[in-house]
Protein backbone atom coordinates (compact mmCIF):
# COMPACT_ATOMS: atom_id res chain seq x y z
CA UNK A 1 0.00 0.00 0.00
CA UNK A 2 1.29 3.46 -0.91
CA UNK A 3 2.33 5.79 1.91
CA UNK A 4 -0.51 8.36 2.10
CA UNK A 5 1.86 10.97 3.50
CA UNK A 6 4.12 10.85 0.43
CA UNK A 7 3.16 13.10 -2.46
CA UNK A 8 4.27 10.94 -5.41
CA UNK A 9 4.32 7.21 -5.95
CA UNK A 10 7.38 5.69 -7.59
CA UNK A 11 7.42 6.20 -11.35
CA UNK A 12 4.86 9.00 -11.49
CA UNK A 13 5.73 11.88 -13.84
CA UNK A 14 5.91 15.05 -11.66
CA UNK A 15 4.85 17.37 -14.49
CA UNK A 16 1.82 15.23 -15.29
CA UNK A 17 0.88 15.06 -11.61
CA UNK A 18 1.16 18.84 -11.25
CA UNK A 19 -1.32 19.27 -14.09
CA UNK A 20 -3.72 16.67 -12.70
CA UNK A 21 -3.76 18.09 -9.17
CA UNK A 22 -3.92 21.62 -10.52
CA UNK A 23 -7.09 20.74 -12.45
CA UNK A 24 -8.52 19.15 -9.28
CA UNK A 25 -7.68 22.29 -7.31
CA UNK A 26 -9.56 24.47 -9.78
CA UNK A 27 -12.49 22.04 -9.70
CA UNK A 28 -12.49 22.15 -5.91
CA UNK A 29 -12.60 25.94 -5.85
CA UNK A 30 -15.50 25.88 -8.28
CA UNK A 31 -17.49 22.94 -6.94
CA UNK A 32 -16.01 21.45 -3.77
CA UNK A 33 -14.48 18.10 -2.87
CA UNK A 34 -16.70 15.88 -5.02
CA UNK A 35 -15.87 17.93 -8.11
CA UNK A 36 -12.17 17.62 -7.26
CA UNK A 37 -12.51 13.83 -6.83
CA UNK A 38 -14.20 13.51 -10.20
CA UNK A 39 -11.35 15.46 -11.77
CA UNK A 40 -8.57 13.49 -10.05
CA UNK A 41 -9.43 10.12 -8.53
CA UNK A 42 -5.90 9.89 -7.12
CA UNK A 43 -6.26 13.06 -5.01
CA UNK A 44 -4.87 12.23 -1.55
CA UNK A 45 -7.27 12.33 1.39
CA UNK A 46 -4.83 14.43 3.43
CA UNK A 47 -4.85 17.06 0.68
CA UNK A 48 -8.62 17.02 0.05
CA UNK A 49 -9.31 17.32 3.79
CA UNK A 50 -6.84 20.18 4.09
CA UNK A 51 -8.42 22.02 1.15
CA UNK A 52 -11.78 21.75 2.94
CA UNK A 53 -10.30 23.17 6.14
CA UNK A 54 -8.63 25.97 4.20
CA UNK A 55 -11.85 26.85 2.42
CA UNK A 56 -13.72 26.63 5.72
CA UNK A 57 -11.40 29.30 7.11
CA UNK A 58 -12.61 31.52 4.23
CA UNK A 59 -9.10 31.72 2.89
CA UNK A 60 -8.55 33.49 -0.42
CA UNK A 61 -6.52 31.14 -2.71
CA UNK A 62 -4.55 34.14 -3.92
CA UNK A 63 -3.53 35.20 -0.41
CA UNK A 64 -0.13 35.23 1.24
CA UNK A 65 0.11 34.65 5.00
CA UNK A 66 0.22 37.60 7.41
CA UNK A 67 3.32 38.43 9.44
CA UNK A 68 2.49 38.42 13.16
CA UNK A 69 5.88 39.17 14.71
CA UNK A 70 8.81 41.31 13.62
CA UNK A 71 12.01 42.81 15.05
CA UNK A 72 12.32 42.78 18.85
CA UNK A 73 8.99 41.02 19.41
CA UNK A 74 10.09 38.17 17.14
CA UNK A 75 13.53 37.93 18.76
CA UNK A 76 12.07 37.79 22.27
CA UNK A 77 9.43 35.23 21.32
CA UNK A 78 11.72 32.75 19.63
CA UNK A 79 14.48 33.14 22.23
CA UNK A 80 11.99 31.97 24.86
CA UNK A 81 10.55 29.15 22.73
CA UNK A 82 11.47 25.55 23.70
CA UNK A 83 12.62 24.78 20.13
CA UNK A 84 15.37 27.39 20.45
CA UNK A 85 17.26 24.79 22.51
CA UNK A 86 17.43 22.41 19.55
CA UNK A 87 18.11 24.96 16.80
CA UNK A 88 21.79 23.86 16.61
CA UNK A 89 20.59 20.30 15.99
CA UNK A 90 18.31 21.47 13.17
CA UNK A 91 21.23 23.28 11.61
CA UNK A 92 23.50 20.24 11.98
CA UNK A 93 21.01 17.87 10.36
CA UNK A 94 19.43 20.17 7.77
CA UNK A 95 21.97 22.97 7.38
CA UNK A 96 23.71 21.34 4.43
CA UNK A 97 20.53 20.87 2.43
CA UNK A 98 19.45 24.41 3.33
CA UNK A 99 22.64 25.93 1.94
CA UNK A 100 22.81 23.97 -1.32
CA UNK A 101 21.05 26.71 -3.29
CA UNK A 102 17.80 24.81 -3.79
CA UNK A 103 16.20 24.34 -0.36
CA UNK A 104 15.14 26.11 2.81
CA UNK A 105 14.98 24.87 6.37
CA UNK A 106 12.14 26.26 8.48
CA UNK A 107 10.96 25.78 12.06
CA UNK A 108 7.52 26.90 13.26
CA UNK A 109 5.67 26.98 16.57
CA UNK A 110 2.46 25.09 17.35
CA UNK A 111 0.38 27.88 15.78
CA UNK A 112 2.27 27.72 12.49
CA UNK A 113 4.21 30.90 13.20
CA UNK A 114 7.61 30.63 11.49
CA UNK A 115 10.46 31.02 13.97
CA UNK A 116 13.46 30.46 11.73
CA UNK A 117 13.80 30.25 7.94
CA UNK A 118 17.32 29.58 6.70
CA UNK A 119 18.98 28.69 3.43
CA UNK A 120 20.68 30.10 0.36
CA UNK A 121 20.13 33.88 0.03
CA UNK A 122 18.74 33.53 -3.49
CA UNK A 123 16.13 30.98 -2.42
CA UNK A 124 15.26 33.10 0.61
CA UNK A 125 14.55 36.07 -1.65
CA UNK A 126 12.14 33.99 -3.72
CA UNK A 127 10.43 32.73 -0.56
CA UNK A 128 9.98 36.27 0.74
CA UNK A 129 7.57 36.95 -2.14
CA UNK A 130 5.06 34.57 -0.52
CA UNK A 131 5.85 35.75 3.04
CA UNK A 132 7.72 32.56 3.91
CA UNK A 133 9.66 34.56 6.46
CA UNK A 134 10.21 34.47 10.25
CA UNK A 135 7.17 35.76 12.11
CA UNK A 136 4.64 34.81 9.40
CA UNK A 137 1.65 32.54 10.16
CA UNK A 138 1.73 29.34 8.09
CA UNK A 139 -1.02 27.40 9.81
CA UNK A 140 -3.80 26.26 7.48
CA UNK A 141 -6.18 29.02 8.61
CA UNK A 142 -3.75 31.67 7.36
CA UNK A 143 -1.77 29.95 4.59
CA UNK A 144 -3.93 27.06 3.43
CA UNK A 145 -2.56 23.61 2.68
CA UNK A 146 1.22 23.49 3.18
CA UNK A 147 3.58 21.00 4.81
CA UNK A 148 4.25 22.72 8.18
CA UNK A 149 0.65 23.93 8.57
CA UNK A 150 -0.88 20.61 7.55
CA UNK A 151 1.60 18.62 9.68
CA UNK A 152 0.38 20.65 12.67
CA UNK A 153 -3.28 20.21 11.71
CA UNK A 154 -3.09 16.40 11.41
CA UNK A 155 -0.21 15.91 13.88
CA UNK A 156 1.74 13.80 11.40
CA UNK A 157 4.66 14.22 9.04
CA UNK A 158 3.57 15.00 5.49
CA UNK A 159 4.73 16.12 2.05
CA UNK A 160 2.82 18.74 0.09
CA UNK A 161 3.64 18.83 -3.60
CA UNK A 162 3.30 21.83 -5.92
CA UNK A 163 -0.37 22.26 -6.86
CA UNK A 164 -1.48 20.42 -3.72
CA UNK A 165 -0.98 23.76 -1.96
CA UNK A 166 -4.26 25.62 -1.47
CA UNK A 167 -2.74 29.05 -2.09
CA UNK A 168 -1.75 29.61 -5.71
CA UNK A 169 1.34 31.75 -4.91
CA UNK A 170 2.81 28.72 -3.08
CA UNK A 171 2.20 26.17 -5.84
CA UNK A 172 5.68 26.46 -7.34
CA UNK A 173 7.11 24.95 -4.14
CA UNK A 174 7.21 21.47 -2.60
CA UNK A 175 7.78 20.88 1.10
CA UNK A 176 8.01 18.17 3.76
CA UNK A 177 7.44 18.72 7.46
CA UNK A 178 7.13 16.77 10.71
CA UNK A 179 5.58 17.82 14.05
CA UNK A 180 7.66 18.03 17.23
CA UNK A 181 6.26 17.30 20.70
CA UNK A 182 7.34 17.97 24.25
CA UNK A 183 8.85 14.59 25.23
CA UNK A 184 7.33 14.71 28.72
CA UNK A 185 3.86 16.20 28.29
CA UNK A 186 3.28 15.26 24.65
CA UNK A 187 2.26 18.86 23.92
CA UNK A 188 2.74 19.95 20.32
CA UNK A 189 5.64 22.42 20.17
CA UNK A 190 5.82 23.08 16.43
CA UNK A 191 7.21 21.51 13.26
CA UNK A 192 10.40 21.32 11.21
CA UNK A 193 10.21 21.73 7.45
CA UNK A 194 12.31 21.61 4.30
CA UNK A 195 11.04 23.54 1.30
CA UNK A 196 12.26 23.57 -2.28
CA UNK A 197 11.35 22.47 -5.79
CA UNK A 198 9.54 19.45 -7.24
CA UNK A 199 12.58 17.22 -6.64
CA UNK A 200 11.72 17.18 -2.93
CA UNK A 201 8.71 14.91 -3.63
CA UNK A 202 10.59 11.75 -2.69
CA UNK A 203 10.67 9.39 0.31
CA UNK A 204 14.07 10.68 1.43
CA UNK A 205 12.90 14.22 2.22
CA UNK A 206 10.00 12.96 4.34
CA UNK A 207 12.25 10.49 6.15
CA UNK A 208 14.74 13.28 6.81
CA UNK A 209 12.27 15.61 8.52
CA UNK A 210 10.79 12.69 10.47
CA UNK A 211 14.23 11.72 11.74
CA UNK A 212 15.08 15.34 12.56
CA UNK A 213 11.88 15.76 14.57
CA UNK A 214 12.54 12.57 16.53
CA UNK A 215 16.13 13.66 17.19
CA UNK A 216 14.89 17.01 18.48
CA UNK A 217 12.45 15.29 20.85
CA UNK A 218 15.21 13.00 22.07
CA UNK A 219 17.51 15.94 22.78
CA UNK A 220 14.76 17.84 24.59
CA UNK A 221 14.16 14.73 26.72
CA UNK A 222 17.87 14.31 27.45
CA UNK A 223 18.23 17.95 28.43
CA UNK A 224 15.32 17.79 30.89
CA UNK A 225 16.17 16.56 34.38
CA UNK A 226 14.21 13.49 35.40
CA UNK A 227 11.94 14.01 38.40
CA UNK A 228 11.09 10.63 39.91
CA UNK A 229 7.48 10.26 40.93
CA UNK A 230 6.26 13.25 38.92
CA UNK A 231 3.44 12.34 36.55
CA UNK A 232 2.40 14.42 33.55
CA UNK A 233 -1.00 14.17 31.91
CA UNK A 234 -2.05 15.35 28.45
CA UNK A 235 -5.84 15.55 28.13
CA UNK A 236 -6.46 18.68 26.03
CA UNK A 237 -7.65 18.23 22.46
CA UNK A 238 -7.80 14.43 22.74
CA UNK A 239 -10.54 11.97 23.64
CA UNK A 240 -8.16 9.70 25.56
CA UNK A 241 -5.63 11.05 28.03
CA UNK A 242 -1.96 10.13 28.04
CA UNK A 243 -0.03 9.67 31.29
CA UNK A 244 3.75 9.78 31.53
CA UNK A 245 5.53 8.82 34.73
CA UNK A 246 9.00 7.43 35.54
CA UNK A 247 9.75 6.84 31.87
CA UNK A 248 6.45 5.06 31.21
CA UNK A 249 3.98 6.32 28.64
CA UNK A 250 0.42 5.12 29.23
CA UNK A 251 -2.53 5.79 26.96
CA UNK A 252 -5.76 5.47 28.90
CA UNK A 253 -9.24 4.48 27.75
CA UNK A 254 -12.07 6.97 27.79
CA UNK A 255 -13.49 6.14 31.24
CA UNK A 256 -10.06 5.95 32.86
CA UNK A 257 -9.19 9.27 31.21
CA UNK A 258 -12.24 10.84 32.81
CA UNK A 259 -11.38 9.43 36.24
CA UNK A 260 -7.82 10.63 36.00
CA UNK A 261 -8.89 14.16 35.03
CA UNK A 262 -11.37 14.27 37.91
CA UNK A 263 -8.72 13.12 40.37
CA UNK A 264 -6.25 15.71 39.10
CA UNK A 265 -8.90 18.39 39.50
CA UNK A 266 -9.33 17.36 43.15
CA UNK A 267 -5.85 16.72 44.58
CA UNK A 268 -7.36 16.60 48.07
CA UNK A 269 -9.19 13.42 47.02
CA UNK A 270 -12.76 12.32 46.22
CA UNK A 271 -15.08 9.82 47.81
CA UNK A 272 -16.63 7.11 45.71
CA UNK A 273 -19.97 8.90 45.85
CA UNK A 274 -18.43 12.19 44.69
CA UNK A 275 -16.63 10.48 41.82
CA UNK A 276 -19.83 8.69 40.87
CA UNK A 277 -21.73 11.97 40.66
CA UNK A 278 -18.95 13.56 38.58
CA UNK A 279 -18.74 10.54 36.31
CA UNK A 280 -22.34 9.40 35.89
CA UNK A 281 -24.59 12.19 37.17
CA UNK A 282 -27.32 12.31 39.78
CA UNK A 283 -29.77 9.90 38.22
CA UNK A 284 -27.65 6.85 37.55
CA UNK A 285 -25.09 6.17 40.27
CA UNK A 286 -23.30 2.86 39.79
CA UNK A 287 -21.09 2.22 42.85
CA UNK A 288 -20.21 -1.34 41.82
CA UNK A 289 -19.27 -0.26 38.29
CA UNK A 290 -17.25 2.66 39.66
CA UNK A 291 -15.29 0.45 42.07
CA UNK A 292 -14.51 -1.91 39.19
CA UNK A 293 -13.30 0.99 37.02
CA UNK A 294 -11.10 2.31 39.84
CA UNK A 295 -9.69 -1.16 40.43
CA UNK A 296 -8.79 -1.46 36.75
CA UNK A 297 -7.30 2.05 36.78
CA UNK A 298 -5.11 1.10 39.77
CA UNK A 299 -3.82 -1.92 37.83
CA UNK A 300 -3.00 0.32 34.87
CA UNK A 301 -1.30 3.01 36.93
CA UNK A 302 0.26 0.78 39.55
CA UNK A 303 -0.63 0.70 43.25
CA UNK A 304 1.99 3.35 44.02
CA UNK A 305 0.04 6.04 42.14
CA UNK A 306 -3.54 5.73 43.35
CA UNK A 307 -4.75 5.93 46.95
CA UNK A 308 -8.23 5.16 48.25
CA UNK A 309 -10.30 6.48 51.18
CA UNK A 310 -10.45 9.03 49.65
CA UNK A 311 -9.42 8.27 46.10
CA UNK A 312 -6.50 10.47 45.10
CA UNK A 313 -3.27 10.43 43.12
CA UNK A 314 -0.13 10.10 45.22
CA UNK A 315 2.67 11.74 43.23
CA UNK A 316 3.00 15.32 42.16
CA UNK A 317 0.91 15.55 39.01
CA UNK A 318 1.28 18.05 36.19
CA UNK A 319 -1.55 18.26 33.70
CA UNK A 320 -1.76 20.30 30.51
CA UNK A 321 -5.18 21.70 31.44
CA UNK A 322 -3.81 22.81 34.81
CA UNK A 323 -0.94 24.56 33.00
CA UNK A 324 -3.49 26.62 31.06
CA UNK A 325 -5.37 27.75 34.18
CA UNK A 326 -2.14 28.48 36.08
CA UNK A 327 -0.88 30.68 33.25
CA UNK A 328 -4.21 32.51 33.19
CA UNK A 329 -3.94 33.03 36.95
CA UNK A 330 -0.48 34.54 36.42
CA UNK A 331 -1.82 36.96 33.81
CA UNK A 332 -0.17 35.28 30.81
CA UNK A 333 -2.90 34.81 28.17
CA UNK A 334 -0.38 34.25 25.37
CA UNK A 335 1.29 31.46 27.32
CA UNK A 336 -2.08 29.95 28.23
CA UNK A 337 -3.21 29.99 24.60
CA UNK A 338 0.11 28.46 23.56
CA UNK A 339 -0.40 25.63 26.07
CA UNK A 340 -4.03 25.08 25.00
CA UNK A 341 -4.19 22.11 22.62
CA UNK A 342 -7.98 22.05 22.44
CA UNK A 343 -10.99 21.29 24.65
CA UNK A 344 -10.55 18.92 27.59
CA UNK A 345 -11.55 15.35 26.61
CA UNK A 346 -13.98 16.74 23.99
CA UNK A 347 -15.94 13.49 23.54
CA UNK A 348 -16.62 13.07 27.26
CA UNK A 349 -20.14 13.63 28.57
CA UNK A 350 -19.22 12.96 32.21
CA UNK A 351 -20.79 15.87 34.16
CA UNK A 352 -17.64 16.68 36.13
CA UNK A 353 -15.46 16.68 33.02
CA UNK A 354 -17.99 18.73 31.04
CA UNK A 355 -18.11 21.37 33.80
CA UNK A 356 -14.33 21.56 33.95
CA UNK A 357 -14.07 21.75 30.15
CA UNK A 358 -16.53 24.63 30.02
CA UNK A 359 -14.73 26.41 32.86
CA UNK A 360 -11.31 26.19 31.17
CA UNK A 361 -12.62 27.22 27.75
CA UNK A 362 -14.67 30.03 29.30
CA UNK A 363 -11.75 31.42 31.32
CA UNK A 364 -9.40 31.30 28.34
CA UNK A 365 -11.96 32.83 26.00
CA UNK A 366 -12.84 35.67 28.38
CA UNK A 367 -9.17 36.49 28.95
CA UNK A 368 -8.33 36.51 25.24
CA UNK A 369 -11.36 38.67 24.42
CA UNK A 370 -10.38 41.13 27.14
CA UNK A 371 -6.90 41.61 25.63
CA UNK A 372 -8.32 42.73 22.24
CA UNK A 373 -4.95 41.52 20.88
CA UNK A 374 -5.34 40.62 17.17
CA UNK A 375 -2.71 37.83 17.33
CA UNK A 376 -4.34 36.18 20.35
CA UNK A 377 -7.84 36.61 18.93
CA UNK A 378 -6.75 35.09 15.62
CA UNK A 379 -5.18 32.17 17.50
CA UNK A 380 -8.37 31.64 19.52
CA UNK A 381 -10.59 31.66 16.42
CA UNK A 382 -8.28 29.01 14.94
CA UNK A 383 -9.10 26.59 17.80
CA UNK A 384 -12.08 24.20 17.71
CA UNK A 385 -13.67 26.16 20.57
CA UNK A 386 -13.16 29.52 18.84
CA UNK A 387 -13.91 28.66 15.22
CA UNK A 388 -17.66 29.32 15.65
CA UNK A 389 -17.32 32.04 18.30
CA UNK A 390 -19.17 34.96 16.72
CA UNK A 391 -18.20 37.42 19.47
CA UNK A 392 -14.52 36.52 19.09
CA UNK A 393 -14.66 37.08 15.33
CA UNK A 394 -16.38 40.43 15.89
CA UNK A 395 -13.73 41.44 18.43
CA UNK A 396 -10.98 40.38 16.02
CA UNK A 397 -12.47 42.41 13.17
CA UNK A 398 -12.76 45.44 15.43
CA UNK A 399 -9.13 45.05 16.61
CA UNK A 400 -7.71 44.85 13.08
CA UNK A 401 -7.03 48.05 11.15
CA UNK A 402 -9.06 48.55 7.93
CA UNK A 403 -6.20 47.53 5.64
CA UNK A 404 -5.17 44.39 7.53
CA UNK A 405 -5.19 41.25 5.32
CA UNK A 406 -7.12 39.25 7.93
CA UNK A 407 -9.92 41.79 8.37
CA UNK A 408 -11.97 40.90 5.25
CA UNK A 409 -11.76 37.23 6.24
CA UNK A 410 -12.94 38.02 9.78
CA UNK A 411 -15.84 40.10 8.48
CA UNK A 412 -16.84 37.36 6.04
CA UNK A 413 -16.77 34.82 8.87
CA UNK A 414 -18.98 37.12 10.98
CA UNK A 415 -21.53 37.26 8.18
CA UNK A 416 -21.41 33.49 7.67
CA UNK A 417 -21.91 32.72 11.38
CA UNK A 418 -24.67 35.30 11.72
CA UNK A 419 -26.54 33.65 8.87
CA UNK A 420 -25.98 30.19 10.38
CA UNK A 421 -27.30 31.42 13.73
CA UNK A 422 -30.25 32.99 11.90
CA UNK A 423 -29.70 36.38 13.50
CA UNK A 424 -31.77 39.28 12.14
CA UNK A 425 -29.72 41.10 9.53
CA UNK A 426 -30.42 44.47 11.12
CA UNK A 427 -28.96 43.10 14.36
CA UNK A 428 -25.72 41.57 13.19
CA UNK A 429 -24.86 44.30 10.70
CA UNK A 430 -24.74 46.72 13.63
CA UNK A 431 -22.37 44.55 15.62
CA UNK A 432 -18.70 45.50 16.11
CA UNK A 433 -16.34 44.65 13.31
CA UNK A 434 -18.81 44.89 10.42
Amino acid sequence: MADPWLALEFGVDPAERIAQVGAAHEAFLAGGTEAARRTDRHLRDVVANSWRRSAGALLDPETTPPVDLTDDALESYRAAHPLARVLPLFRDLLGGIAQDGAHLMAVCDAHGRLLWVEGHPGVLRHAERMNFVPGARWDESHAGTNAPGTALAVDHSVQIFATEHFSRPVQRWTCAAAPIHDPVTGRLLGAVDITGGDHLANPQSLALVRATARAAEAQLAADRPVEPGVATIAALGRDEAELRVDGRRIRLGRRHSELLVLLVDHPEGRTGEQLGLDLYGDDRLHPVTLRAELSRLRRVLGPELLDSRPYRLRPTVRADFRTVTELLDRGDPAGALGAYAGPLLPASDAPGVARLRQLIDGQLRATVLATADPALLAAWTATPAGADDLTAWQTLARALPPGAPRRPLAVARIHQLAREYDLPRATWLQRPGN
